[in-house]
């Protein structure tokens, strides 16, 4: 991929004493001494920081988070670019938010991750950020911190891992995971093979090389202008990815010395890029939640009805698992996103800034797509509309949405009876129960797994199905929940039920037998019910009390929005930055 790209900043005034950390370094009084001397006593020199933009790494590597395995050396070489520009980098580590090890979920940590990127921020003398993250919710916290403490920033992806060989067929993590795990459960793969997938799906450091939540919002990051063109598609290990890692940082200090800030960059017709790229790709539906809560941090308001809108006009593009058959390693070589934006530049607001400080227009300008296989044409969409759709009725008065182009469409308008599970416990205890009532026709239902009652909002929407219906050949059913689902996974699945049944949504009051109904394609989901039945129910099961006694939990559980809301906590939203700090 051609990583050469024209910066719009370079030519900006240069003077140390309007950098933000100069109030740290610059006085000649007692306090600025002492930060200094303090400085000094690790070693550097005044050369070293006088004068320069203090350019802050803010790395989230965990040996406990294979996404970011690799920031490590990656650091180093965002370091390089900022010296190499004449900056002071400072590594600074935060919260890393693994998706696979943390239970019950990174979404229960992202607005922690959120709260500390921007105190991280505010409270030291930093004159820009690079934002290393990859992993899900990484990505949106990193955002969310930046935009709050509105300092200069620029987002560096940990970039997908290599796409994985199995035999002779390619895997992809996630998506092929829960495949050939249902493949197993019906006695279609022996021990063997499913050990053979376990030690070769997952082939590097990076995230999911499938289209999940990782890369979508490294994409939708991307298309807001928040990293530089091309980011969001070079897999983590090539080389490529090593000069990103130094062209950010060398950009980073660009931007320090002209405070180009996410407030700069960001409007609500930004956010709208986003969404039109995240429907464009075959993206995360955790997009959504995601988005809403970054256009809350602008003070800007992002509906579901305006994402269905949305929806509604944009054609997917990318023909990428779990909604089709590459892997972004693919995506890579056809181009990337660049070449998918600049096939979808009608339907863009182009004129939306970027951290190079031009517009979107320009920057996508001539990128061409290599092929039409993976990066289809306008003509040969891989969906004309309607990737991911909104629905609502009586069991989601606040809306809910469903991923159509990774469902079964035969699936899409469905009337069956409920199946209910009270919470994942009671679902994992029964779901492969030869016993269990259920057929083909079923409409599977969890709750308790939102982002209240969970805690955290996590992904179980991908329900099971029951092993006596796979063993039949079954692979699809209409499912519904409270939860999220993972940006892997796939299915029929009816997901972020709000208001959640936790909170008193009417999840909370279906019972097995109910006969439920999904009309997608009229944007319907309807619970067979008679108002006065559904108030007996209400009145004769109090909901359970979900808040913690003590600690972070209860904060969460005090604060979190719901689901149509982004799930930020209600005293973050809005675009008020706190106060710059005394330097006393």
């Amino acid at each position: 991929m051609n990583l050469e790209f024209v910066s719009h900043l370079s030519k900006q005034e240069r003077d140390p004493s309007k950098l933000r950390s100069h109030r740290w370094f610059g006085p000649d009084d007692m306090r600025s001494f002492g930060h200094r001397s303090r400085l000094k006593g690790m070693g550097f020199d005044d050369v070293d920081f006088q004068n320069r933009p203090v350019v802050a790494i803010l790395n989230t590597w965990s040996e406990l988070n294979t996404c970011h395995s690799h920031f490590r050396n990656r650091a180093d070489e965002v370091r390089r670019g900022i010296l190499q520009a004449g900056g002071f980098p400072v590594e600074v580590p935060v919260m890393s938010l693994g998706e696979m090890l943390m239970k019950p979920t990174t979404m229960l940590y992202r607005n922690l991750l959120a709260m500390e990127v921007e105190e991280v921020l505010r409270c030291h003398p930093i004159d820009a950020a690079v934002l290393m993250g990859g992993c899900d919710k990484t990505v949106p916290a990193m955002l969310m911190g930046a935009i709050s403490a509105d300092i200069p920033s620029i987002f560096f992806p940990a970039g997908p891992m290599l796409k994985a060989r199995w035999k002779d067929v390619t895997l992809g993590s996630g998506s092929d995971a829960w495949k050939y795990w249902d493949e197993r459960l019906a006695g279609n793969l022996c021990d063997k093979d499913w050990k053979g997938i376990e030690n070769c799906i997952g082939r590097s450091a990076g995230t999911c090389m499938t289209m999940g939540t990782a890369s979508t919002m490294a994409c939708v990051t991307e298309a807001m202008g928040m990293s530089l063109p091309g980011a969001a598609c070079i897999p983590s290990v090539v080389a490529d990815h090593s000069r990103l890692a130094t062209q950010t940082g060398r950009h980073a200090v660009e931007m320090a010395w002209a405070n180009w800030k996410p407030s700069d960059v960001l409007t609500a017709e930004s956010i709208d890029n986003g969404v039109m790229t995240s429907l464009a790709i075959g993206g995360s539906t955790n997009a959504i939640v995601h988005l809403i809560a970054i256009a809350g941090r602008l003070d800007q308001t992002l509906t579901l009805e305006r994402f269905d809108e949305l929806s509604q006009a944009t054609p997917v593009l990318a023909d990428i698992r779990p909604g089709g058959k590459y892997l972004m390693e693919d995506f890579f070589d056809a181009g990337g996103l660049p070449a998918l934006l600049e096939r979808m530049r009608d339907l863009l607001n182009v004129d939306c800034k970027t951290v190079l400080g031009g517009t979107l227009g320009e920057q996508i300008s001539g990128c061409e797509v290599i092929g039409d296989e993976v990066i289809r044409t306008r003509e040969k969409p891989v969906a004309a509309a309607g990737g991911t759709c909104v629905l609502r009725g009586n069991l989601a008065p606040s809306g809910c949405v469903i991923k159509s182009l990774a469902a079964d469409p035969n699936l899409l308008s469905h009337r069956g009876p409920a199946v209910v599970f009270e919470n994942y416990p009671d679902m994992k205890a029964r779901i492969h129960d030869p016993e269990l009532d259920v057929s083909a026709d079923s409409v599977i239902i969890l709750r308790s797994a939102g982002p209240l009652g969970a805690p955290g909002f996590p992904e179980w929407g991908m329900l099971p199905i029951p092993k006596k219906l796979l063993q039949e050949g079954i692979r699809d059913m209409v499912r519904i929940s409270d939860a999220r689902m993972s940006g892997t996974s796939y299915g029929t699945c009816v997901l972020h039920i709000a208001p959640e049944s936790a909170a008193g949504g009417p999840l909370a009051w279906v019972q097995t037998g109910d006969v439920v109904e999904i009309d997608v394609p009229n944007r319907k989901i309807h619970w067979h019910i008679e108002d006065e039945e559904l108030a007996r129910r209400a009145a004769a099961t109090p909901l359970p009390n979900v808040v913690p006694e003590r600690g972070y939990g209860q904060l969460y559980a005090k604060h979190v929005t719901q689901a149509d809301l982004g799930c930020d906590f209600d005293f973050l939203a809005g675009r008020s930055p706190g106060q710059e700090p005394g330097i006393h």
